[in-house]
């Protein structure tokens, strides 16, 4: 089975968070999406630490990071990011956040006054109304989801993974994403996040896009089901200048589908040619 050890941690008010650091140059911040970790965004962390000080971290009840009962909606995500940004000392670095991690940027950018240089959102659950029937019924029913057989719990995980992607997940990176949610205290994790999961924080910010002056790239799988396309489309024609591209044949695990589609776009766009990044933003 693959590695994935992040060997650095913040303590956020007595919760760890769990993070890595990756290469030297201009400082580039890597934001996960849900039910998924930093691990999945191995594919771009590697390439792009060649020309970039990567950080990337396991949000607050996710992967490595503290899974204990407590707060980890999208409501105290942007405020892990802040302090995370100002315990390595980033004042304008470029970022990338994937599904509920372009969220998390958002309301960072939108809500904390966090100054980004470059904007890459990947498939963000930026649009309202959002949220499967699935997270509806957890809603509800969270108590419940939490004391089903653990055998009963990790069948749920791995199918509700596989529909996010286009084409299907080969077993070991299956196994890992898995992973995190079926240690001990992963199962109530994962019921956690899902039943804690409300648009009201999308609602919060939907009405400030207009006003995002920071240059943004948007980036969209095909084939998402989890959040389809006219929602990519939707929040290009709000955040002003905006670029968007569709990468073809990927779902929403893009990042697992097509991470060389996504550097071709990526790339190009957070370049250091065309930034004017400060002593700060360096590792």
């Amino acid at each position: 089975m693959m590695k994935w050890e992040l060997s650095e941690c913040y303590d956020f008010n007595g919760r760890i968070v769990c993070y890595g650091v990756r290469g030297v140059g201009p400082a580039l911040v890597m934001v996960h999406g849900t039910p998924w970790s930093s691990f999945n965004l191995r594919h771009l962390i590697g390439p792009l630490s060649k020309d970039f000080c990567v950080y990337y971290y396991d949000l607050l009840g996710y992967g490595q990071s503290d899974k204990s009962p407590g707060d980890v909606s999208l409501g105290i995500q942007n405020q892990v990011l802040e302090q995370l940004l100002k315990h390595w000392g980033l004042k304008n670095p470029t970022i990338i956040g994937h599904d509920f991690g372009g969220t998390t940027v958002l309301r960072a950018h939108l809500i904390n006054g966090c100054n980004f240089n470059k904007i890459v959102l990947i498939d963000p659950v930026a649009i309202s109304p959002w949220g499967s029937p699935f997270f509806q019924h957890v809603k509800i029913h969270e108590a419940a989801f939490s004391g089903v057989p653990d055998y009963i719990h990790e069948a749920i995980v791995r199918a509700y993974v596989k529909t996010a992607a286009f084409k299907p997940i080969d077993a070991r990176t299956l196994d890992m994403i898995v992973s995190p949610w079926i240690q001990a205290d992963g199962k109530a994790a994962f019921y956690r996040q899902i039943a804690q999961a409300n648009s009201s924080y999308t609602d919060e910010v939907q009405p400030l896009y207009p006003q995002i002056t920071t240059p943004v790239l948007i980036l969209w799988g095909s084939e998402d089901t989890w959040i389809p396309m006219e929602k990519g489309n939707a929040l290009h024609e709000m955040i002003p200048n905006s670029l968007f591209h569709v990468i073809c044949d990927a779902g929403h695990l893009v990042i697992e589908e097509k991470p060389n589609q996504l550097i071709e776009k990526i790339r190009p766009f957070i370049t250091p040619a065309a930034t004017s990044a400060g002593p700060a933003d360096f590792h």
